[in-house]
């Protein structure tokens, strides 16, 4: 999967549409936590901030308009970031400056964004888990067996 579903991004703006939240928090969460536990947060602050992030969803995503030539994941990781600094900014003490009353510089210290491909396999991995349910499990094997495996598939009638 190359792109975010502009047509789940369409029903999520509607903030009635639980079938839509469940379907996009199913997507999201995964990624979101993975992406807050890379900017250092233990378990339980990481799914604070996740929630945090879902709240901020609710509120950008029915004034929000998906463009197709730009990217919602980076749209998504900035304001992950931004709801990151706003945690810490409510969390750590300002510092009060060196002797001279100047700050340190000191480096960000946040994650670069997720490489494609990992952001795809984690993607695709998800997607697997969210499908495997809608299947008998016969189905999914030889589902899993020829696609993902790469063994031929050879269609066998039944016996009356």
């Amino acid at each position: 999967m190359h792109s975010t579903s502009a047509t789940l991004l369409e029903r999520v703006r509607q903030p009635a549409d639980a079938a839509a939240w469940k379907q996009f928090i199913q997507l999201y969460t995964p990624l979101l936590f993975h992406w807050a536990r890379g900017l250092g947060l233990q378990s339980a602050d990481a799914a604070d901030l996740v929630q945090e992030v879902f709240l901020g969803l609710c509120n950008a995503l029915p004034h929000f308009t998906y463009d197709r030539r730009l990217s919602f994941r980076a749209w998504l990781f900035t304001l992950t970031r931004h709801k990151w600094q706003d945690w810490k900014r409510r969390r750590v003490p300002v510092p009060v400056g060196d002797i001279d009353g100047t700050v340190a510089n000191r480096p960000d210290d946040g994650p670069a964004m997720l490489e494609e491909a990992e952001y795809r396999t984690h993607l695709c991995g998800r997607a697997l888990q969210l499908i495997q349910r809608e299947f008998a499990p016969a189905t999914w094997q030889t589902f899993w067996a020829t696609v993902v495996e790469g063994r031929p598939w050879t269609w066998r009638a039944s016996s009356a």
